[in-house]
This record gives structure tokens, C-alpha cells and sequence, in this order.
């Protein structure tokens, strides 16, 4: 007599409510998985799993409010590094993958792919615990080849510390530096530090030219 097979736990973190109760049915209508719960963004998240439900595979949108994709890939990569995070976004920037599988990911899809290929995405974390897709190994395989190139994006972007990716994403909003340093807990002068710093690592003079870096590289979404 065949075992019952295990059905394997899913949660969906993403702020996109419509997109995320379609991903939701369709995950369930596998057979092999279940969406256990779903939540609006990463701060949310990790409120639900204090409750004790910890799922096998989150599906992590990049772009959300409060507390995004990379975050809360971090967060759970630290605090449990046995959930596996597959990466759901909008966007195939090279950044936007490195970043996340820096995070801890261990795959990446685009909201509009085909739904068979994220079945084998779930089920590919499942058995081995990984996914690489074909865009995804193109990327890659790009971006290791460009890190010999003086001026590559990939090759500053991951000199880019944690503090300094916070800072780029509060430049990209109305505050002021003196408001950016009271949101970091930091000291005015230390953010000065940061901007100048990143002003000669970007190669970039201006405010708007962070902002522009933070959007190319999908370190923001506008």
C-alpha cells in the first residue's frame, strides 16, 4: 500500500492582492501543495509564522512596502534557514536576482511566466533545493562574465553594504538627509559619509543620480 505523500506548505508574501489569491488557487489546484497563508508584505510575515505555522517554500515578491523581498529573505535566512525562498517579481534585472540569491534564495520566476513552469520551480525546491531557470543561468552566467569589467553594475552593487542599500532606498524618497539620519538612527554627519561614499562608488554627483541607480537596478520600484 502506497504511503500518503507529503504536501508540502507554501506562503505567498506579496502586496498585489489579485495576482497573489490567483497564484494562491492555482498552487493549490498542484494536488502536492498548499498555501497555508498569505500576507501583504515581509513585516506581516513574520508576525504570522510567530504563531507557530512555519512553512517548506515561501514565494517572495521583491518590490513591497514596510518590508521587502530582500529583507525578509535575510530574516528568514537567519532565522529559518530551513524554509526555501523562491523569488516572485516583475522584473529579470541582474541585480534584482544577485541580490536575492545573496539573501538566501534559492529560485527566481517572473510573475508572468507559465504555470507549469512554476510547478516545476516548486517542485524542483522540493527535491533538490534549488531552481535555476534558463533566464536565470543566462543572467548569471552574464553577470560572472562581466565582474572582470572595471565598470560593472553587478560588481558594485555587491560591494553595496546592507547600511548603504538602506540609505540609497531613503534617498529615493522626499526626505531630507537630517530625516534619512533619524530614520537610520544614525548621526547627520555618518549619513554624509554614506552619500559621499556612494556618490564615488556609483560614479554618480547628484541625489537624482542615486535614484536613478536605485531604479535601473531594481533596488526601488517607482
Amino acid at each position: 500500500m502506497q504511503k500518503n505523500k507529503k504536501i508540502i506548505g507554501v506562503v505567498l508574501v506579496d502586496d498585489h492582492v489579485l495576482l497573489r489569491s490567483g497564484l494562491a488557487s492555482l498552487i493549490n489546484s498542484f494536488g502536492d501543495y498548499h498555501v497555508l497563508f498569505q500576507a501583504d508584505n515581509g513585516e506581516d510575515f513574520e508576525k504570522a509564522l510567530h504563531s507557530g505555522v512555519v512553512p517548506d517554500i515561501v514565494l517572495m515578491d521583491i518590490n513591497m512596502p514596510v518590508m521587502d523581498g530582500y529583507e525578509t529573505t535575510m530574516w528568514l535566512k537567519e532565522k529559518h534557514p530551513e524554509v526555501k525562498v523562491l523569488a516572485l517579481s516583475m522584473y529579470d534585472h541582474e541585480n534584482s536576482i544577485i541580490r536575492m540569491f545573496k539573501a538566501g534564495a534559492k529560485g527566481y520566476i517572473l510573475k508572468d511566466c507559465d504555470p507549469s513552469e512554476l510547478r516545476a520551480a516548486l517542485d524542483d525546491i522540493t527535491t533538490k533545493g534549488f531552481y535555476y531557470s534558463e533566464m536565470v543561468t543566462g543572467k548569471l552566467i552574464h553577470s560572472i562574465n562581466s565582474l572582470d569589467e572595471s565598470d560593472s553594475q553587478v560588481k558594485t552593487i555587491t560591494k553595496l553594504n546592507d547600511k548603504e542599500i538602506t540609505f540609497l532606498k531613503y534617498a529615493c524618497t522626499e526626505l531630507t538627509y537630517k530625516e534619512i539620519a533619524d530614520q537610520m538612527f544614525l548621526s547627520p554627519r555618518t549619513i554624509d559619509g554614506y552619500r559621499d561614499e556612494l556618490f564615488q562608488k556609483l560614479n554618480v554627483k547628484t541625489r537624482v543620480g542615486l535614484v536613478m541607480y536605485a531604479v535601473k537596478n531594481g533596488i526601488i520600484n517607482l
